[in-house]
């Protein structure tokens, strides 16, 4: 595989940011973690200088890699910003992101990758898409709409007590235990 260009090439390119990498040996003087430009490809992460590096410091195939956040890492206050790739028999690499959200999200990415990548998967990832949250809740309410307009055509005494709200508008929804008075 070609190595992709950190800012140029976006094809072949799945997350890149700043990250810091953890040093095998820092040395006497050296740090033991140290500022990378950090590229997931689809087969491959690189690691660069900086992100106007062209050639990269280190590369490795991430597959059979496993990837997990690992607070572990750091006692500082960026440990919530730790994760790491691991694979048996292995380097493993460990990184820390600019923020606890950052890493969450690096992690998810690595893993959405190593399960598409597995058979039963179109080899051409261009067509999946990783779905947020937000996409998620609402294509949930999509489909508890059009089932419940599939079964109001079918059933045409269609009874607005006989389907639960799908927003939850004018619910209550707290309960009252016993011992207890409302508000």
């Amino acid at each position: 595989e070609e190595i992709p260009r950190p800012v140029r090439d976006t094809g072949n390119i799945l997350k890149q940011g700043y990250l810091e990498k953890r040093s095998r040996d820092p040395g006497f003087f050296g740090s033991e973690w140290q500022r990378r430009w950090c590229v997931l490809s689809r087969g491959n992460f690189f690691y660069f200088a900086n992100e106007k590096s062209k050639h990269p410091k280190g590369t490795f195939s991430i597959e059979r890699y496993s990837a997990r956040l690992a607070s572990h890492l750091r006692k500082d206050s960026r440990k919530n910003c730790c994760f790491q790739l691991l694979c048996p028999g292995k380097r493993s690499y460990e990184f820390t992101a600019p923020s606890a959200a950052e890493a969450q999200d690096w992690v998810e990415q690595i893993q959405f990758l190593l399960k598409a990548r597995y058979p039963g998967f179109p080899a051409d990832l261009s067509s999946l898409t990783i779905p947020c949250e937000e996409e998620e809740e609402r294509e949930e309410r999509e489909e508890l709409h059009s089932d419940l307009e599939s079964s109001d055509s079918m059933n045409n005494s269609h009874n607005p007590e006989e389907f639960p709200n799908p927003e939850g508008e004018g619910e209550d929804i707290y309960e009252v235990l016993p011992g207890e008075l409302p508000n």
